[in-house]
């Protein structure tokens, strides 16, 4: 696990990769289908910017070989009444590395970082009954609430989502 807050063009190739995989395994994290290596190429140097700026925590996880695997994102960049907390966004974990215990490790590393940084606070969503919202609730995480229909899967349909919140000072 690693902070990286200006991407090299291999990491932000690697980043493109998790997040099509992610999509095309069907995964509703603000995109839809098909996720072209365009689009994903646009989002990622869109964070890389916000990263550089300190807006926000880029974290991700690696193989032996340099090969990314997963990512998760720690958003900084809140209204001025909100200095303590952060969102976590974006959390990536590649199909082929799933199942190993890499997503609780990404949300440990994210939560050490937004300690470090003086959070105390973090919120995230993300899909009912997915494996996220399973991890967050074994990370200690309080689930605030479900909102229906609140985005799309990659294919169109229409999804619930789960808000979490962890008070980490």
């Amino acid at each position: 696990m690693r902070r990286i807050d200006q991407p090299t063009e291999r990491e932000i190739a690697g980043l493109c990769d998790v997040l099509i995989d992610c999509v095309e395994g069907g995964a509703s994290v603000s995109f839809m289908a098909p996720m072209t290596r365009e689009k994903a190429d646009a989002f990622w140097r869109k964070v890389a910017a916000s990263a550089a700026r300190g807006e926000r925590a880029l974290l991700i996880a690696e193989d032996e070989n340099a090969r990314i695997l997963g990512t998760v994102q720690l958003i900084w960049d809140l209204p001025e009444n909100q200095p303590h907390r952060g969102d976590l966004a974006k959390m990536l974990v590649h199909r082929d590395a799933r199942g190993r215990g890499l997503g609780a490790a990404l949300l440990q590393a994210a939560e050490e970082s937004a300690r470090a940084a003086g959070k105390t606070l973090l919120v995230l969503d993300t899909v009912t009954g997915s494996a996220g919202d399973r991890l967050y609730e074994r990370g200690g995480w309080t689930r605030v609430g479900e909102i229906p229909n609140y985005a799309l899967m990659p294919d169109g349909a229409p999804c619930p989502t789960t808000y979490f919140y962890k008070e980490i000072g």
